[in-house]
C-alpha cells in the first residue's frame, strides 16, 4: 500500500500548479475589479476620466468569479467554514471518517456545479446578452459556477485521497 500512495502523491505537483493557477486567476480578477470600480467612481466626480456604462456589470461579473473560486481555494487549504465544537470530543477514526464523508459530500455538489452549471451556462446564459455590453454573451456570467465545480472536483479528489491514506499511514493529514 505505501508503494501506491508514493505513487499517487507524485501527482501533488499537479495540484499544486492548479492551485497557483486558480489564485492568480482571482488576483487578477481582484486587480480588475479594484481598477474597474476605482475609475468608474472618479469618472463620476473628474471630467475627463470616463465612466463606462459596463463597469457595473463586469464588476459583478468579476466578483462572482472570485467568489466561486476562492472557495474552491479554501477547499484546497481546509480553510472552508466547517463546524469544529465536537471534534475534541470526538475519535481521531471517527473525526476521519467524518471528514471523508463531508468531502465526499463536497464532491458530489461539485459535480452538480461543474454539469448543471454547463447547462445553464451553455443554455440560458448563451442566449441572453449584458445589458450595458449587446455583444457580449451572458455565458460569461454564468461560466463561474462550472469552472468552480470544476477546480473544486479537482481539489476535493486530492482531499479525499489525502483522508484515505490517513487510515492507512500513521502521518497526518
Amino acid at each position: 500500500m505505501p508503494k501506491l500512495f508514493s505513487e499517487i502523491d507524485r501527482l501533488k505537483p499537479a495540484y499544486d500548479k492548479t492551485y497557483q493557477f486558480v489564485l492568480l486567476l482571482c488576483k487578477i480578477l481582484l486587480i480588475g475589479d479594484v481598477l474597474i470600480t476605482t475609475m468608474s467612481v472618479a469618472g463620476r466626480y473628474i471630467p475627463f476620466i470616463p465612466d463606462p456604462a459596463w463597469s457595473e456589470e463586469v464588476i459583478l461579473t468579476f466578483m462572482s468569479y472570485m467568489a466561486v473560486l476562492s472557495a474552491a481555494l479554501a477547499i484546497r487549504k481546509g480553510s472552508h467554514i466547517r463546524m469544529t465544537a465536537f471534534d475534541a470530543y470526538l475519535p481521531k477514526k471517527l473525526l476521519k471518517g467524518l471528514d471523508l464523508i463531508a468531502d465526499l459530500a463536497i464532491f458530489v455538489l461539485a459535480f452538480i456545479m461543474l454539469t448543471v452549471g454547463w447547462r445553464y451556462a451553455t443554455g440560458i446564459g448563451a442566449k441572453g446578452f449584458y445589458t450595458s455590453m449587446p455583444s457580449l454573451s451572458r455565458f460569461w456570467m454564468y461560466l463561474p459556477v462550472p469552472l468552480a465545480g470544476l477546480a473544486m472536483l479537482i481539489f476535493e479528489t486530492e482531499a479525499i485521497y489525502r483522508h484515505i491514506k490517513g487510515f492507512f499511514t500513521k502521518e497526518e493529514i
